[in-house]
Order: C-alpha cells, then sequence, then structure tokens
C-alpha cells in the first residue's frame, strides 16, 4: 500500500455520517448549522443587455483567484438542455447573474476567464449548455467530484456546504421552470447562493484532499473532464424510451422510434420538453396495442380524452406509417453491441471470463473501500468489464497498464488498479 492509500484508509474511518474530519475546517461539527438567507452583497441585476454584459466582463477579468460558475436550465420545460440562467462569482467582482436568453454569446466572457480556474459542481452537468453559450474552462475543480475522491457519502451541494462549511443552502427552487421570465427574486436569490460559498467549499476540499493524500487524483481528473470532447451525438435515442424493456417484436419498435421522432420534432418546434408532448408510456402503450384506428388510439392510456381530434389523428399516421413499413426497413431488436455482453451472460459464453470479472470486481471493491471512494470513481466498471472479457494475451504490469490507459484510465487510476487487476487476472480459479 502507498502512503496516500495509508492516508485514506485512515481518513475513511474518521469521515462518518457525511460529516468531515475534525480538521477539515467545518463549523457544523461545533454546532448546528447555520441558514445562508442572503448574498453577501444583495441579490446584484441580472445582466440582460450588452452594455451590462461589457461591465461583467470588464470587472471578472479584473478579480482575483478562482470563479465559481453556475447554470440553470429548465429540464421538464423546455426542449434541449440549454442555459437560461448563468451564475458567477469571484474574488473583487462579486457575484453576477446573467441571462443567457438576452446575451447569448458569453464568449467574451468565457476568453476574459480562459486563465482562470473555475470551480463548478456537478461540471459534466453544466458544462454542455455552458459550451452552447461560449464558456469553456481551460481549467476547473469540480467540488462534487472532490467530495466523492474525499470519500463523503452525500455529495449535492446543499450537503456538501452543510457539512464541509456549516451553512444551510435552501433547495426549494432546484426544479423550477427557469426559462420564466421575469425570474422571481426568490429564484434569484437561491441562484445566487449558489454561488456564494463554491470557492470556500473549493478550498476546504484542496486541503482535505491533500490531507488524505489524494489531491494530484482530483487534479488529473478535473484535467480530464477541461479536455474531454462535446460528447458524440447518441445513436438511436428513442431506444432510450422509459418501459422499452416491454416492447419486443421488430413492428412495435418501427411505432416506437415513429411516434419518438415525430413527437421529438414536434416538441423542437415548440420549444417544450418533449414530455409534455407525449409520455414515453404512451409511446410504449401505443407500440404493445398497434391500433387500427383513432378510436383505438384513443383508447390507449396516455391518448385520454384531453387529446383533440387532430392531434390523435398525427399520432395514428405515425402508427400507420410504421406499420407499413417494410421489414427490412424494420429496426432490429437490441442495440449493436461494441463491447462486451452484458455480465449476466457471461457465464454461459465464457466462464473463465466471468471468473475474471468476478475476481476482478472483488478486489477493486475491496480496494475502494480502503480508499474511501465510490469505485466507479476509483476505474470505470466498463472498463474492467472489457479487461476481463478481452484480457492481454500476456498478463503483466506493462499490458495491464497498456490496456487500461488504452481505455482512458488516469495514471493515478492506472497505478492503483493495475496491481489489482493483475492479481485477479492471474488467478488460478479465474
Amino acid at each position: 500500500m502507498t502512503d496516500a492509500q495509508d492516508t485514506a484508509a485512515d481518513s475513511s474511518l474518521r469521515i462518518t455520517g457525511g460529516t468531515p474530519p475534525d480538521d477539515a475546517g467545518s463549523s457544523s461539527v461545533m454546532g448546528a448549522p447555520t441558514p445562508l438567507l442572503e448574498p453577501r452583497e444583495g441579490i446584484p441585476p441580472v445582466v440582460a443587455d450588452q452594455a451590462a454584459l461589457a461591465k461583467v466582463v470588464a470587472a471578472f477579468a479584473a478579480g482575483s483567484g478562482p470563479v465559481a460558475v453556475d447554470a440553470e436550465r429548465a429540464s421538464g420545460y423546455r426542449y434541449g438542455q440549454r442555459a437560461y440562467l448563468v451564475q458567477l462569482r469571484r474574488e473583487g467582482a462579486g457575484t453576477a447573474l446573467i441571462d443567457p436568453v438576452a446575451c447569448p454569446d458569453l464568449s467574451g466572457l468565457g476568453e476574459a476567464l480562459s486563465g482562470v480556474e473555475w470551480v463548478l459542481h456537478a461540471a459534466t452537468q453544466d458544462l454542455p449548455c455552458l459550451r452552447e453559450i461560449g464558456m469553456v474552462p481551460a481549467r476547473l475543480f469540480d467540488t462534487e467530484l472532490a467530495g466523492r475522491l474525499a470519500g463523503f457519502p452525500r455529495v449535492g451541494l446543499g450537503a456538501m456546504v452543510e457539512n464541509v462549511l456549516g451553512f444551510v443552502l435552501e433547495k426549494g427552487h432546484s426544479a423550477v421552470d427557469w426559462s420564466t421570465r421575469p425570474l422571481p427574486e426568490p429564484w434569484l436569490r437561491y441562484a445566487a447562493l449558489d454561488v456564494e460559498l463554491l470557492v470556500d467549499l473549493r478550498d476546504a476540499l484542496e486541503k482535505e484532499l491533500d490531507r488524505q493524500g489524494k489531491l494530484e487524483w482530483a487534479l488529473q481528473e478535473f484535467d480530464a473532464i477541461a479536455a474531454a470532447p462535446p460528447a458524440e451525438p447518441r445513436k438511436d435515442p428513442w431506444r432510450r424510451t422509459s418501459g422499452m424493456h416491454k416492447v419486443r417484436r421488430r413492428r412495435q419498435l418501427g411505432v416506437v422510434r415513429e411516434l419518438w421522432e415525430m413527437r421529438d420534432r414536434i416538441a423542437q418546434r415548440r420549444d417544450v420538453s418533449p414530455g409534455k408532448v407525449l409520455s414515453d408510456a404512451a409511446i410504449v402503450e401505443a407500440a404493445l396495442g398497434l391500433p387500427a384506428n383513432v378510436h383505438a388510439l384513443a383508447a390507449l392510456n396516455g391518448f385520454g380524452h384531453r387529446m383533440g381530434r387532430r392531434q390523435l389523428e398525427q399520432w395514428q399516421a405515425a402508427v400507420d406509417r410504421a406499420k407499413a413499413l417494410p421489414d427490412s426497413a424494420l429496426p432490429q431488436p437490441g442495440q449493436p453491441v461494441t463491447g462486451p455482453p452484458p455480465p449476466r451472460a457471461w457465464a454461459d459464453k465464457d466462464p473463465a471470463a466471468a471468473a475474471r470479472l468476478t475476481a476482478a470486481r472483488t478486489a477493486i471493491t475491496a480496494l475502494a473501500e480502503r480508499l474511501a471512494m465510490p469505485q466507479e470513481n476509483l476505474v470505470s466498471p466498463d472498463t474492467v468489464r472489457r479487461i476481463c472479457w478481452e484480457p492481454p494475451k500476456v498478463i503483466d504490469t506493462g499490458s495491464v497498464e497498456t490496456a487500461l490507459a488504452g481505455y482512458g484510465a488516469r495514471a493515478w487510476q492506472v497505478e492503483l488498479v493495475t496491481p489489482v487487476l493483475v492479481s485477479a487476472l492471474s488467478a488460478k480459479d479465474a
């Protein structure tokens, strides 16, 4: 075990019930957490024109230290994942609330902060919508990921601020429709408070990670997130319709595809969440029922009395198109397999691979427990499956290191996981 592993293993005994170690600077250890009710400088006006944006860009460029960044979306209300409010806070600049609908190009702000470390909570959730408006960090610190690596069992922003800093954030507006204009004052207060203590949280977590010997691991993870390219568009997104496991016949799959694609076009045109146009459950009902006409469609769940005749006719037309497709144009069941089969099938297909996977999972779970972190942060489960399904021809340190790196594992992960994988892959019963 390395020095870092020794330190981490020791720290796991001291992080209990979501509370950081006594020396991590938490005031919650000393008493009840304090409600955080108002931003320090009050609620700033929403930036909604170029003149106000230019002042913010100048102020934040002249600020010092890291910049806290957050974005609010309208998931469940609007089509897509665009940002409807961007919040920032930096020492010397205060807090800014920016309306990216009125100011859709924030590339100037992004450039002004290009050499600055951005502090985000759950960065991978916000980076896509920030990228759309021209804000792309070169360096970042993810406080949620830092909490995972440090061994905190609850890593939501509210839980982290409370357990690490001793303040309670009001989280009642997290799921509201942020496309609303004008935004109500309580929502703006909530949004400003979300970045109020983000840099303080970053500083406390950096100290804790350093104390545990994990800071370098975290920095490698943050660099990987910042350097990651935009995600490729998902292939056959209609296959992710909830309840798809009930749909088995190809003709039924064709109905799901037709209805999903029509719903998506309507939702995009109306700029509403697809679920508000037609539910996943209704799509699956229509696929299973294969209604012969509008009357039969209206009898299915999800196509009830509130739906007008014209709407019913458009959905029935989609069903009819799928029913008229030649067999050659119907989708195949399941998605093309690009990796190993599902682990539940391994025992029948390749018992030796199944034994390797069992041994590897057991060893990695034990190591993750010693390090006080989730095993998926120690190494991607998909990477473990791929290596166990098709291990290197020669099992040794070099070959396993090469395999891990080839699947995108960071250097710290390669160093820690290689020994346990070599042992698991070499075990006699594997």
